[in-house]
């Protein structure tokens, strides 16, 4: 399960690495191209909620082989296809096998190991993203610099063939629900999602505005605020089987984990760009260079991961869930006051070092405590709520930082934010009278994702011992 999972993160970050490369190999404009991530991430993001409660209906294992072909089909349609157009549609075929695929991963954990001990688990399926972190840009820039951007699609083909196999052979069949099933709670949360998640990933495309005749960003978000609104009114009156069970928030540490875990997405997905820009436009280092300076950060996480899995198993949550999102908010914040030009190098690995310790104690811990008191019965749909409140938060995430470094660019530096697209991942030392106000610009956005993580600290400490827990 962990493969898969793993794939699908690796393919979130190694795209934005070959950005510029398809921009040149398709002959496209940068809006254009901009949709190949956002077709992927709106039907990655909209669908999570149903796919999740589908797992419950046809048995996890059915869905999570079906998301898995899907997504290694698409990959293969995306390496092949040879024009932007075509490229976003593949895009959007990958994002469905994606959200079929990653509300199993969790469910199928859930359901499988007793909840006593389910900590282990779930720190192995965390310490996954840390991984995912560093192994996507690494291998996206060896693989653009080498055979070229198509191979980044490519890659995914074996990898998802050998997963299959894996998991029809090792992973078990899992008892279904046969209920009757939401339709209209699957219209309504597909058009709510749809509409908020659309507003907010292109907000900025738009300026926050218009964007064809009456129609503008704050009404796609409005419109989806309400339906979603209506979604959860229908959910709470429907008298057969709501899609989405509301009792599960009736469980405290399912509901703060919802907060926490939306707060870590959009801090884990707000940081990467800044220090990404500022790794190289303003020490000019390449792609694969940058993301080697995440090596601390994975190798540590995924070093811990099994420290963190016997802890989650045998202490009180709050403690080590604050302890795991509070220090990787320190680290960020370490980050943001070295972030210099002449920072030497290692000054940028120590907080790294402990954004490490910090995801070991985050991801897993989190995971596990947010389903450890839910019935088996809705593993899916909660597996489905908790992936779904992750992506949301890195879509808000990502729209918040990139208006947050236009602001601070403006503000240091007036006029070089259109130069923006032609300095990011150059591989060549911004010029020195620049360089100072970029680097200031950058530190500062840092200060985002490190202020929200604080919200996910508190939520955290809200959480109760779990109803079963090993002495």
């Amino acid at each position: 399960m962990v493969i898969g999972f793993f794939m699908i993160l690796v393919d979130s970050t190694i795209v934005s690495v070959a950005t510029p490369a398809i921009l040149r190999g398709l002959d496209t404009d940068v809006n254009s191209v901009i949709w190949v991530t956002s077709a992927y991430l709106l039907a990655y993001a909209t669908p999570l909620l149903i796919t999740g409660r589908l797992g419950d209906r046809y048995g996890p294992k059915n869905l999570y082989l079906v998301g898995l072909t899907v997504f290694t089909l698409a990959s293969l349609w995306c390496g092949l296809t040879g024009t932007v157009t075509g490229l976003i549609i593949a895009r959007v075929v990958q994002g469905l096998g994606a959200s079929m695929l990653t509300p199993q991963t969790m469910a199928v954990i859930t359901r499988t190991f007793p909840a006593a001990s389910r900590g282990q688990a779930m720190a192995l399926w965390g310490a996954t993203a840390g991984v995912a972190i560093l192994v996507g840009p690494v291998v996206g820039g060896l693989l653009v610099d080498g055979p070229g951007w198509e191979w980044i699609f490519f890659i995914n083909v074996p990898v998802g063939v050998v997963a299959f196999v894996l998991a029809a052979r090792l992973v078990p069949r899992l008892e279904t629900h046969s209920h009757s099933f939401d339709w209209i709670g699957v219209g309504l949360s597909a058009v709510g999602m749809f509409l908020v998640v659309f507003g907010v990933q292109e907000g900025e495309t738009y300026d926050w505005g218009t964007i064809s005749g009456f129609v503008s960003v704050p009404l796609l978000i409005g419109a989806g605020l309400l339906v979603l609104g209506v979604f959860i009114w229908w959910q709470a009156h429907n008298t057969r089987e709501p899609l989405l069970p509301l009792r599960l928030f009736d469980d405290r540490n399912f509901s703060l984990a919802n907060v926490a875990i939306t707060t870590i997405g959009f801090s884990i997905t707000a940081m990467a760009f800044p220090f990404m820009l500022y790794a190289q436009a303003v020490r000019g280092m390449s792609p694969t260079a940058s993301a080697l300076l995440l090596a601390p950060m994975a190798v540590i996480s995924g070093g811990l991961a099994p420290v963190s899995g016997r802890l989650a198993d045998r202490v009180h949550p709050r403690g080590i869930t604050a302890a795991g999102i509070g220090l990787t908010a320190l680290s960020l914040l370490w980050l943001a006051l070295v972030m210099h030009p002449e920072t030497q190098t290692w000054q940028l690995l120590l907080p790294m070092a402990l954004m490490g310790v910090g995801n070991a104690f985050m991801w897993g811990p989190l995971g596990a405590t947010a389903t450890r008191n839910l019935p088996l019965s809705s593993a899916g749909a909660g597996s489905g709520v908790y992936n779904t409140t992750r992506q949301v938060g890195a879509v808000l995430g990502s729209a918040a930082i990139a208006a947050l470094i236009e602001a601070r660019l403006a503000a240091d530096l007036p006029g070089i934010s259109g130069q923006l697209g032609g300095l990011q991942g150059s591989g060549a030392t911004m010029p020195a009278q620049v360089a100072s106000g970029f680097a200031d610009a950058m530190s500062e956005s840092m200060l985002l994702p490190a202020a929200v993580l604080l919200i996910g600290v508190v939520a955290v400490l809200f959480f109760e011992r779990p109803a079963i827990h090993r002495a």
